[in-house]
């Protein structure tokens, strides 16, 4: 085992039977990762249970778990099942021989394996390092997250606080939630800072400021996340920033344009709150949406772009060649195109309670915020795509129950059959098909109970519930072009053949993803006839930029 130095680094852990490979592996990590994290190892699973319960005893971190496969009495795969609930932040990397491919597939199933590496590795600087670097990068920002610098205190039923905390963890501001009727430290904390418990959410800055309600533009405004443009005129300023936005931001900045991108909530989109993707080409073990829109917004603001976040664009026009785009907080962007890939909005659910819940237990998204809150709860999803399905499985490792509500006769017209597969292994995970909520009801602020009916009730069912989150439908965010652009009449945006025929006025035939006006495009879930996924939002994204290339060149 590693000496005692360096106590306070987090711990990577490696695990092999066999002694000369446990020091081969051992050496390459600390040659690669030594100067930033305590190297430990161990010759069972046994044995790394052990030193992984001293290490958490310590109130140390563990960011990293390296497991063999093949290991007589507990293999990688049992041993990293049980080093999950002492770890379960740590990355987990199993190693395997080729033959061993099939136990590696069905590891990440079962204990969300992160990766797994085919021994031997050779040379470590191209086959180990590049992949343990991106895991601990990973590890790394969600650690960052965890230690907190600003300190958020609230109720956890109040929608001001609900709206807080979402801004912060989306924006991936490092930051600490603390509920004043459950935390000690909270209700110490108010009273040091002279705060009156009717003055919350407040939140506690590092510089010592203390803001006591603030809006959600305030504290972006303190914290200097929102950000201001650099230039008065862009090749391409991009509206939205979730997936086709993100990927235009990246390939923009990488063929040279002036690219900025503005998006109201969070890079990532709708996407973002997505819990685990799993069918997104290139990553086998899948990611979660925050991770996603966190390698993509480090790899567009890398490339040149820039982002302003928490602005929304309120309105455009045309003037002669350029292109205005107007902000919510009075300010333009000059461009010589626009991307519009403003992305769509969950439905809000149209029945009595839901609004006046909001934010109080009925959240709309998979609001991840509130998942280690709903510990030994019953939480509701009301939806059956795959966003729904994802939100399921992720919030039934925290809830003591998971009630589904779908509105169809089935989950095979909407959802994928993986998450399908993944929803019917999972005891306590219930889905209900053709089954609504009808009403919701609360008491002391909050909801409590929902009322609902499925195919065999003549009457409505009061259910018992902690939490709501809802995913139905696909609002699009085009009501700031009413007028400027042709849209369907679902508000989605007309483009390519779509715009020729709705009042196209040049002699050339438009783009493909150009819309109704020259310059201004679209792409991702906003425009019409798009398919809803990440894969093709982020296909549509880049091709824009390679039209936009066209236009400019045509000019």
């Amino acid at each position: 085992m590693a000496g005692t130095e360096g106590a306070r680094r987090p711990a990577i852990l490696a695990v092999d039977d066999e002694p000369a490979v446990l020091a081969a592996v051992a050496r390459d990590l600390r040659r690669g990762f030594g100067e930033r994290y305590r190297i430990l190892r161990a010759t069972s699973g046994a044995e790394a249970l052990e030193l992984l319960k001293e290490v958490r005893r310590r109130g140390d971190q563990v960011a990293l778990l390296v497991a063999d496969q093949r290991m007589p009495g507990m293999s990688g795969t049992e041993y990293l099942v049980q080093a999950r609930q002492l770890a379960p932040e740590a990355k987990r990397v199993l190693l395997t021989a080729y033959a061993d491919t099939e136990a590696a597939i069905q590891a990440i199933n079962e204990v969300a394996l992160d990766y797994y590496l085919l021994k031997p590795w050779d040379p470590p600087e191209e086959q180990l390092f590049p992949v343990v670097e991106d895991l601990l990068t990973t590890w790394e920002a969600g650690a960052a997250l965890e230690a907190g610098g600003v300190r958020l205190v609230g109720h956890r039923f109040s929608r001001e606080s609900h709206d807080l905390r979402d801004f912060l963890a989306r924006n991936r501001v490092p930051a600490r939630w603390l509920d004043v009727e459950r935390d000690g430290e909270a209700r110490e904390l108010l009273t040091v800072a002279g705060v009156e418990p009717d003055r919350l959410p407040v939140a506690l800055l590092e510089d010592g400021s203390v803001l006591e309600r603030p809006t959600v533009t305030e504290l972006a405004e303190r914290l200097g996340v929102s950000g201001a443009p650099s230039q008065d005129h862009y090749d391409l300023v991009i509206v939205g920033g979730g997936p086709a936005g993100l990927a235009a931001a990246v390939y923009g900045a990488s063929e040279g344009l002036k690219t900025v991108l503005v998006e109201r909530e969070a890079p990532g989109g709708q996407a973002g709150q997505s819990s685990r993707i799993e069918n997104y080409l290139g990553f086998p073990t899948g990611l979660s949406g925050s991770d996603l829109a966190r390698r993509a917004t480090d790899q567009a603001r890398r490339l040149g772009a820039e982002l302003l976040s928490v602005q929304d664009a309120v309105g455009l026009r045309a003037e002669g060649a350029g292109r205005i785009v107007e902000l919510s907080g009075g300010g333009t962007l000059s461009a010589s195109c626009v991307l519009v890939a403003s992305g769509v909005s969950y439905r809000q659910l149209d029945a009595p309670g839901f609004a006046d819940f909001t934010g109080a237990g009925v959240y709309y998204g998979a609001a991840l915020t509130e998942a280690r809150s709903c510990a030994d709860q019953h939480v509701v999803v009301i939806g059956g795509a795959n966003s729904a399905g994802q939100a399921a499985v992720y919030f039934s490792g925290y809830a003591r129950q998971v009630t589904m509500l779908v509105r169809g006769p089935s989950l095979e017209a909407s959802m994928s059959h993986y998450l399908i597969e993944q929803l019917a292994a999972l005891p306590n995970v219930e889905v209900r098909t053709g089954t609504s909520a009808v009403a919701a009801e609360g008491q002391d602020g909050r909801l409590t109970r929902l009322q609902v009916k499925g195919p065999d009730d003549a009457e409505p069912v009061a259910m018992d519930v902690d939490a709501c989150f809802i995913f139905i439908g696909a609002a699009p965010r085009t009501d700031w072009l009413d007028g400027v652009v042709a849209r369907d009449p679902r508000g989605f945006i007309l483009a390519g053949p779509d715009a020729q025929q709705a009042g196209w006025a040049l002699g050339r035939e438009p783009y493909l993803l150009e819309t109704t006006v020259p310059g201004v495009f679209v792409a991702g879930d906003v425009r019409a006839r798009s398919i809803k996924r990440v894969a093709s939002a982020v296909g549509e994204g880049s091709m824009a930029v390679s039209l936009i290339h066209q236009y400019l060149v045509d000019a």
